[in-house]
């Protein structure tokens, strides 16, 4: 075997026959391994010290010499073309499945006949030609795609390749998968027509997500962070809105009339909208919707399940803490303490005559605990004025040195008559929609202006009231001219002719949310001006650069530097702090 023409046949044979079995071919495998076994024992000299033999007998062999250099250069030609060839004619799905069933023939090659001790270089090739070098290119070629038809068999594996070949590929993949979030999740966050729909794509969205981490991605810690970090930067794109459905979604599954769930499915339901909640950075938003729903609830008796509600203010209390939570269960609190007050009046009015034979429900709220609403006054009927006082005098004596302020805005009625001969039935409305209709027990026909004489609602509520009797899916009333909008010069008639197959029947009122966005903001201009005002009386003098950093840096929820200015305009006029005399970018806090 020394003489070279023998050897060069030899090695070229052999590197055919792989060529061949590469190509799908059958070859004999003991006999290729016999005939490397051979190239490994015969050494290129015969020299016999016995110091240097082992050695040699690693190095100086011709498999070393000749066979393995030989071997591995036409490796690298093969995967070279064939990596650059495949990466633009196959499918992403099947180029990985490809790389894959690559990877394992040269491992089972390496098992069979091939030298361990090429296993190394031989496998660094197929990754470098096959994986390293195609990358970018893999992750451009419809790895979205992947992701949106759930082939999490081949994300799986695209993730097992990378990791083969160390932190870079792992890195450019974690990228895309952040990129993906992002870019998919803020479609379904800015998109207004698709509102009604956000936040249940988004739990899908979210389960998708999950389900990728863990069955792809294996909980990988930085995968995970990278969901988390992506998931928060969409969903704060849009301000405040996510916040307002959040809490919207969480009070559709907490009223009555919920049937979708039983109340183990209702407890998955609310952990999974806690995980939203947890992305949003306008956390005083959900807040402030969440209250006021609850408010609604409690008050008019819809809470599916006081256990579920009392769950829900538990698990906000764990993730934001008490003071978060102060308020709400304040409102609780009241609730259940008006309960023994009615029990009380109920008591009280025993073997009193009432009113107009109304029979009336108060619930007494601290002011500090619920939401804010506008004190708004109305023409009452006598009997319901009569029954206010007599409820104040009771409650009066019992509790000195309190004052009761009627709050008109939850009110609701439950209205018993009819507006087709006898044909009974039961309205549940809102107080300020019974203020309307009693006026036509005494008139058939009126105007705007004569129902707005004779209630003295405001104009704004009084047409929302007007818009939801006349203009609604249920109409109690009829509009001349007929048009969705209330105007001045409108007149109103009962619709005799109303038919319905129930006998209690709601009538539904807009709600106007534009107002609780309002106090929201009112809020957090109070927050910075009071932050503000507390850096100042600390650090007494401060640049304008640096006076903005710490007030973000004191804040949590979104606030734009803009805002920021106009909060210190605002204290300069009110001479909170003034412009220092040397250099008006230094502001000086005033005692």
């Amino acid at each position: 075997m020394q003489n070279s023409t023998i050897s060069n046949r030899c090695i070229s044979g052999l590197l055919k026959l792989i060529e061949q079995e590469r190509r799908g071919e059958t070859i004999d495998r003991s006999l290729m391994k016999s005939l490397i076994r051979m190239l490994i024992d015969l050494h290129v000299s015969f020299i016999k010290q016995i110091v240097t033999h082992l050695e040699m007998k690693r190095n100086n062999n011709l498999y070393k010499k000749d066979f393995e250099p030989s071997f591995l250069q036409s490796t690298e030609e093969l995967y070279h073309n064939e990596g650059r060839q495949l990466i633009q004619t196959l499918e992403l799905s099947q180029y990985l499945s490809h790389v894959e069933r690559r990877l394992n023939e040269e491992q089972l090659r390496v098992k069979t006949y091939i030298d361990q001790s090429t296993k190394v270089q031989l496998i660094h090739i197929v990754e470098n030609n096959l994986i390293t070098n195609h990358i970018k290119q893999m992750l451009s070629k419809n790895f979205d795609a992947l992701i949106d038809d759930n082939r999490f068999t081949s994300v799986a594996l695209m993730y097992d390749l990378f990791l083969r070949i160390g932190p870079n590929g792992i890195q450019d993949l974690r990228e895309a998968f952040g990129n993906y979030i992002k870019v998919h999740g803020r479609a379904l966050v800015i998109d207004v027509d698709k509102d009604d729909k956000m936040v249940d794509e988004l739990l899908e969205f979210k389960e998708k997500l999950d389900c990728f981490l863990h069955e792809c991605f294996h909980n990988n810690e930085k995968f995970s962070n990278t969901l988390k970090d992506s998931f928060e930067y969409f969903i704060n794109q849009r301000v405040n809105k996510p916040a307002e459905l959040i809490a919207k979604a969480v009070d559709a599954r907490l009223r009555t009339g919920n049937k979708e769930a039983t109340e183990e499915e209702l407890e998955k339901i609310l952990d999974k909208l806690l995980i939203l909640f947890r992305f949003i950075h306008g956390k005083d938003v959900f807040e402030a919707f969440y209250k006021k729903d609850l408010a609604k609830r409690l008050l008019v008796g819809k809470s599916a399940s006081v256990d579920a509600e009392k769950s829900m203010l538990l698990k906000l209390k764990q993730e934001c803490g008490n003071v978060f939570t102060s308020k709400l269960e304040g409102m609780f609190k009241d609730i259940e303490l008006s309960k023994d007050i009615m029990t009380a009046f109920d008591q009280y009015m025993h073997g009193r005559e009432a009113p107009g034979n109304i029979g009336m429900s108060v619930c007494v709220l601290t002011m500090g605990f619920w939401p804010t609403y506008p004190h708004v006054t109305a023409i009452l009927p006598p009997e319901f004025c009569r029954l206010q006082e007599i409820f104040t005098t009771f409650y009066l004596s019992k509790h000195t040195g309190r004052k009761l302020q009627w709050q008109y805005t939850l009110d609701h009625c439950l209205l018993k008559g009819w507006l087709k001969e006898k044909a009974v039935k039961e309205f549940h409305v809102s107080l300020y929609q019974a203020l309307v209709l009693l006026l036509f027990n005494q008139h058939n026909d009126l105007s705007y202006k004569d129902i707005q004489e004779q209630t003295k609602i405001q104009p704004a509520e009084l047409q929302r009231t007007l818009q939801s009797l006349a203009c609604g899916k249920i109409r109690l009333l009829n509009k001349k001219p007929i048009s969705k909008d209330i105007n001045a010069d409108d007149r109103f008639t009962l619709n005799t002719s109303f038919e319905h197959k129930l006998i209690r029947i709601k009538i539904n009122q807009p709600e106007e949310n534009s107002s609780t966005t309002e106090r929201v903001v009112q809020d957090r201009h109070y927050q910075v001006d009071a932050a503000i005002v507390r850096i100042m009386k600390t650090r007494k003098t401060l640049s304008h650069a640096q006076l903005i950093s710490e007030v973000f840096s004191q804040l949590k929820f979104p606030l734009s530097t803009a805002v920021i200015k106009t909060r210190i305009e605002s204290l300069l006029e009110r001479e909170y702090m003034k412009r220092s005399a040397d250099n008006a970018n230094i502001y000086e806090y005033v005692a």
